[in-house]
């Protein structure tokens, strides 16, 4: 256990943001499934638009890398063009 006021502190703000960032990431998921699940291009184009700002704003915070925002996009990107 921390012996140091500061390093008491640091222990309670990494444990609020590391739930914040899993809040985050799991928010993440789950759009990307929804997104995963559509089944025609028209269904599928809003909920795309929602992942990329879900995306951008992660890789803003630097939750996840910005190259795997990128990376991600593409993918998904790749996915709904596809969709007839």
């Amino acid at each position: 256990m921390a012996h140091h006021k500061s390093a008491i502190k640091r222990i309670r703000t990494s444990e609020k943001a590391r739930g914040m960032n899993r809040h985050y990431k799991r928010k993440l998921k789950i759009a990307i499934k929804e997104l995963l699940a559509s089944e025609t291009k028209s269904e599928a184009e809003p909920k795309l638009k929602t992942v990329y700002s879900l995306l951008d704003k992660l890789a803003l915070k630097n939750i996840i890398h910005r190259n795997k925002a990128a990376n991600k996009k593409a993918r998904l990107t790749r996915f709904v063009s596809k969709l007839s």
